[in-house]
């Protein structure tokens, strides 16, 4: 709550970035209506597909992986569940479900964000309770060697700075210290920094932006997996994280680094939005264009498994069946043989770095 505190005590000079994407993101939100009209089916394939790729997302960013071919499965069945990896991605899309379903009626509150943490966390032994042991961010290197990249705030003083948070974003809401949008990525940052949990905070801090982007009425993270953008950009996600929290204990942050990459990830996903919106011809044809929509999103070489974990839930017999048509009409081209062979789209040289 240091970030939302800061804002309280003196007026904030935006940066000019930060001016840019509100902007962008007010113009997106106004086009929004205009594309969510489109036609009911196309939009249920974009909110199934969406809601796997978050499933996925969100806890692969955390280190959870389970067997692609059963992504469909654990995300939309009631079978069995193998393991605890396969439990906590169901336990995420279950906390999805939620968010989709009951937003406007969900209030940013501690009773809330138990209760999301509860379900994304499954049976743990401490699911929907804040942590009682100190929990630092320790960054672990290659050699076995690790750094306190972060500490946090202790157990003891945890509730504490969780009910501030909280009030001051409902304050901050009435009173308009700062564009509502600047107001949640500033929540989320300070969110991250107390890390109210022994684990599964990443996970709940992107099921808080959705929350908070619904009941400031923007809607793409329904359509786009908000957090399969995090991951692709997985190392910026760090590295502002990082920057910003520096000082954070001592309200001398600099809260602006990471605040533009919030608002910059729910740009590219409008961006996306708009973009498969528009590219969904019909139905039928829906799984195909979520594919092309991935292979144009490669800026270099990839290979068929990196476009099998871009098209959660669906076959590798059918990415395999749209890349030899891409093919034939000479959209992309195969280098190399066998499973691992890279693929890139005709025209484009840039080579894997």
């Amino acid at each position: 709550m240091m970030t939302l505190r800061q804002f309280s005590h003196k007026p904030e000079t935006v940066p000019s970035i930060t001016s840019w994407y509100l902007s962008d993101l007010g113009e997106a939100r106004g086009r929004q209506e205009l594309f969510t009209k489109q036609s009911p089916q196309k939009l249920k394939v974009l909110k199934e597909h969406a809601l796997i790729e978050s499933a996925v997302s969100s806890t692969r960013i955390e280190g959870v992986e389970v067997d692609q071919a059963r992504v469909a499965t654990i995300v939309f069945g009631k079978s069995h569940l193998r393991d605890r990896d396969e439990e906590e991605v169901r336990g995420y899309r279950n906390a999805l479900k939620l968010i989709h379903e009951q937003g406007a009626k969900l209030p940013v509150s501690k009773d809330t964000i138990l209760r999301l943490h509860k379900l994304a966390k499954g049976d743990m032994w401490d699911a929907g309770k804040y942590k009682e042991k100190e929990s630092d961010i320790i960054e672990k290197y290659p050699d076995g060697t690790s750094r306190v990249r972060f500490r946090t705030v202790s157990p003891a003083k945890t509730p504490a700075f969780m009910a501030e948070l909280i009030d001051l974003w409902n304050q901050c809401l009435r009173e308009r210290w700062v564009h509502p949008l600047v107001a949640m990525a500033a929540f989320n940052l300070d969110f991250l920094s107390i890390h109210p949990f022994r684990d599964g905070n990443g996970r709940v801090s992107r099921l808080l932006l959705l929350l908070q982007c619904y009941h400031l009425g923007y809607e793409a993270g329904r359509y786009v997996s908000i957090e399969r953008i995090i991951e692709q950009s997985k190392d910026r996600y760090y590295e502002t994280l990082e920057q910003s929290s520096q000082r954070w204990h001592d309200a001398k942050h600099d809260p602006w680094p990471y605040i533009n990459y919030v608002l910059y990830t729910l740009k590219t996903a409008y961006k996306e939005f708009e973009e498969r919106v528009g590219q969904l011809r019909s139905p039928r044809g829906a799984k195909t264009e979520l594919i092309r929509a991935a292979v144009d999103s490669f800026s270099k070489e990839f290979t068929l498994s990196e476009l099998e974990r871009a098209c959660p839930g669906v076959s590798r017999d059918m990415i395999r069946r749209v890349l030899r048509e891409l093919q034939s009409i000479k959209k992309v081209e195969c280098i190399g043989r066998g499973p691992g062979a890279l693929w890139r789209k005709r025209g484009n040289t840039t080579k894997r770095g």
